[in-house]
């Protein structure tokens, strides 16, 4: 199940933790990523919904923040390809002239038993999980002002808790956090706070495709498994991104936040 945008937003987007902040936001045409464009531009940032071949969904973000008096432009872009990603900050800096926030949300996700594992799906996960992320944050740290930035990986209680048949995606999750640990000590010193938010069963299309569909034994596994007795949605995992990105965060860096409903208790 595709979650639908909101059709109308808190107050015309009059709150502001992030007012006047620039986010590039990687796979915000659908799900989680979109649901943080939306969320961040509702609280005043100026937001970039990047996508690979999504446009007409990516679109839709932009026109969903507009129409409702926020700033927003789609940029095509794979993060796994260098070039790629440098036009994608190029994209930003002609059109906002700087960055405050960059989300890392674009993700490659198969549930693959380690006899079907291959060769292109291992570089396909790591490349679009692990060295899309790197990419990005170099860029990033190029538009970052003298004030630094704050960059936001979304990676997966999966990091944590493996389960049978994902060993491939997990390990790129706690490649991600352990990206996550070790820049926010690089990058301390420029004051760039760096964060991963995991999170837990939440329903998005990449967890439909995967088999966890409404109703499924799958999602009864992993409702069963959450205290508070529900799947996520992607307003869940927008909302800790936001309190992440603003102000209010502004003592935390190098943290693995889960955002499971108790399913993930680090």
């Amino acid at each position: 199940m595709i979650v639908p945008l909101r059709n109308k937003f808190k107050n015309n987007f009059k709150m502001s933790r992030l007012k006047n902040k620039v986010a590039v936001i990687t796979g915000a045409a659908k799900g989680i990523g979109a649901a943080i464009a939306i969320h961040f531009a509702e609280e005043g940032a100026k937001v970039v919904v990047n996508y690979v071949s999504s446009k007409e969904e990516a679109n839709k973000v932009v026109k969903s923040i507009t129409d409702n008096g926020g700033t927003a432009i789609a940029v095509q872009a794979d993060v796994s390809k260098e070039a790629d990603v440098d036009r994608l900050f190029d994209e930003t800096k002609k059109a906002f002239g700087s960055l405050h926030i960059l989300v890392n949300n674009a993700v490659f996700q198969q549930y693959l038993p380690v006899d079907q594992v291959t060769t292109e799906a291992f570089h396909q996960h790591f490349n679009v999980n692990v060295l899309g992320p790197v990419l990005t944050i170099q860029a990033a740290l190029k538009l970052f002002g003298d004030k630094g930035g704050n960059i936001i990986n979304i990676s997966s209680g999966a990091s944590k808790m493996p389960m049978a048949g994902v060993s491939l995606y997990s390990s790129t999750k706690a490649a991600l956090d352990a990206i996550t640990i070790s820049l926010s000590k690089e990058l301390g010193v420029k004051n760039v706070r760096v964060n991963s938010i995991l999170p837990g069963a939440t329903e998005t299309e990449g967890a439909t495709n995967a088999g966890v569909t409404s109703g499924s034994e799958a999602e009864a596994m992993f409702v069963a498994n959450t205290p508070l007795g529900r799947r996520g949605q992607p307003e869940d995992i927008a909302k800790a991104a936001v309190f992440l990105a603003s102000d209010d965060a502004a003592w935390i860096t190098g943290e693995q936040l889960s955002v499971s409903g108790g399913m993930y208790g680090f």
